[in-house]
């Protein structure tokens, strides 16, 4: 899998449909029209998001790795 900052992955959801809620700190909150969740994902510069933790935010985004 890619190493992805969580500022890319806030684009790639934004891309997709999401809709930045608010930023708490270093925390941009996503949410979607039609869908339950809320998407946090923690945004620190160009640092790389841990490999488990972005893959649990792909998939509660529904979003496939081969979009990257």
């Amino acid at each position: 899998m890619k190493a992805v900052s969580g500022k890319h992955l806030c684009q790639l959801l934004e891309e997709h449909g999401w809709i930045l809620k608010r930023t708490t700190s270093s925390q941009h909150i996503h949410a979607k029209p039609g869908y339950p969740t809320r998407i946090s994902v923690p945004v620190h510069g160009k640092s790389a998001l841990k490999i488990r933790l972005h893959r649990h935010l792909m998939k509660l985004a529904a979003i496939d790795e081969s979009e990257l």
